[in-house]
């Protein structure tokens, strides 16, 4: 499977290594109140039909869109048959970093962040499953 794709392992393995920089290397500085995020979250706070966009909410949101491209990834590497693999793949990844965190001076391990990641595993391989329908259906004509 990754000798057929080794352009596609190439890049999942450069995004896993950003993942593994973001999520275990070290913290980025917050400078409190002139954090960028910050300020932000605190111009949306000022507005009602904003106001629901806490940073609770953008940390959960950011972890599914980071595991998001590893579920397509997964799925395209091992194969639409196999993406039950692909999620199981992106669980135990996220259990790995999660319990590493625990670890870690000045990591915080949250079960949140599990859900998060995996919810975002989920989607990308419910995606690349819907984008890869057409192309599979077509292979699975040719064969017949």
């Amino acid at each position: 499977m990754f000798r057929r794709h080794p352009l596609l392992t190439l890049v999942t393995v450069g995004y896993l290594t950003a993942v593994g920089w973001i999520t275990l290397g070290p913290q980025p500085i917050n400078t409190g109140t002139g954090y960028w995020l910050w300020r932000a979250l605190r111009f949306f706070s000022n507005y009602e039909s904003t106001r629901w966009l806490t940073y609770d909410r953008v940390e959960f949101l950011s972890n599914v869109a980071m595991f998001l491209p590893i579920g397509v990834f997964f799925v395209l590497l091992f194969g639409r048959r196999l993406w039950f693999i692909s999620i199981i793949s992106g669980v135990l990844l996220t259990c790995a970093i999660e319990l590493a965190q625990r670890f870690m001076p000045g990591r915080v391990s949250d079960v949140r962040d599990i859900v998060a990641n995996s919810v975002g595993t989920v989607a990308g391989v419910l995606i690349a499953l819907v984008l890869t329908r057409a192309k599979a259906r077509q292979l699975r004509t040719q064969r017949a």
